[in-house]
């Protein structure tokens, strides 16, 4: 699905960061946080079903977003642990508790739309209008991006 404008990635970017916040940081207790994931791992069949439901609509937003795949496996390799470890009896369980793996995944998508030069336009309009060359050089004056996407792609 192609996105049309920067308003559509900051959605993603505030659902994500909202559903980081319910799976692994409703209480927070110093570097730590429990949340639902946390809860629910407790609960047999429900802790699955949360755990890779969630996932799998962190990846979902990812594409949405253009994610690259750096992003992509990384995001992968944090929700595979954490719906891995939940299917160890009890001692899976307490390190699911623990593990925020819907955190670390959501941080790293939210990364990666922090560290994009949105543009709302198509890559070949801006280069037949010779916008490309500004869009790429406001991307490389600002040390924090790394890519230029153009939504209407």
């Amino acid at each position: 699905m192609a996105h049309k404008s920067i308003a559509d990635i900051e959605k993603i970017w505030l659902n994500v960061d909202g559903l980081k916040k319910l799976s692994d940081r409703v209480i927070g207790i110093g570097p730590f946080g429990l949340g639902l994931d946390a809860a629910l791992t407790w609960v047999p069949v429900a802790g699955t079903v949360y755990t890779v439901g969630v996932g799998v609509w962190l990846l979902i937003q990812a594409v949405r977003a253009r994610a690259d795949a750096g992003t992509l496996v990384r995001m992968a390799g944090y929700l595979g642990v954490d719906a891995v470890t939940g299917e160890v009896p009890v001692a899976g369980d307490l390190v699911d508790t623990f593990f925020p793996g819907h955190l670390l995944a959501a941080k790293a998508l939210q990364k990666h739309i922090e560290t994009t030069h949105w543009v709302e336009d198509s890559a070949t309009a801006a280069r037949a209008s010779g916008a490309h060359e500004r869009h790429v050089a406001a991307m490389r004056a600002d040390r924090r991006l790394k890519r230029v996407i153009y939504l209407h792609d």
